[in-house]
């Protein structure tokens, strides 16, 4: 192949990294993913016995891919509910976190903590998928310099200056 043949190693039409969520039901995944955060299908592979072997969702300018597990290829989704103290989670900014977690509780989500205004301007809250994936939800309400974002977090620990080493 000719140097002006060969594909970009990383595509355009994705990020540097990519999630992929390993699901029991992708087909069901996929609606819930669009109903709750506006995700549009990018493509689908049927696998097989209805499955989907491999789907691509997009959310804003980020891709997901969404499949059913698969032993064969050595995936396992995890159970409904997530797993306990789940050591991953998907991080999304919406317009609204308050109607975004009401609407995932709605369609079966589970909640594991309301959204609430953070120290470093985000107001977010935490679910877990009907499919056992975690999600931080987010909204952006206010740009936090490092100075004012030290000194908020010291105040959250109940120290004086986060900024200084400890003696």
């Amino acid at each position: 192949m000719t140097a002006a043949a060969m594909p970009n190693p990383i595509p355009d039409t994705y990020r540097r990294v990519t999630p992929c969520l390993v699901v029991q039901g992708a087909a069901k995944a996929l609606d819930f993913y669009a109903d709750v955060f506006g995700a549009t299908e990018r493509m689908r592979f049927p696998g097989p016995g209805g499955s989907v072997a491999h789907a691509e969702i997009q959310i804003g300018d980020a891709v997901v891919i969404v499949e059913d597990e698969d032993p064969q290829r050595g995936t396992t989704a995890p159970p409904v509910g997530g797993l306990p103290g789940t050591p991953v989670f998907q991080f999304i900014y919406v317009e609204d976190v308050d109607t975004t977690v009401a609407r995932a509780v709605e369609y079966g989500a589970v909640l594991q903590r309301a959204p609430e205004n953070q120290f470093y301007g985000d107001r977010d809250g935490f679910i877990i998928d009907p499919f056992g994936h975690g999600w931080v939800v987010a909204s952006h309400l206010e740009d936090v310099g490092p100075d004012e974002m030290s000194r908020r977090l010291a105040a959250m620990f109940g120290q004086a200056d986060a900024t200084k080493e400890p003696r």
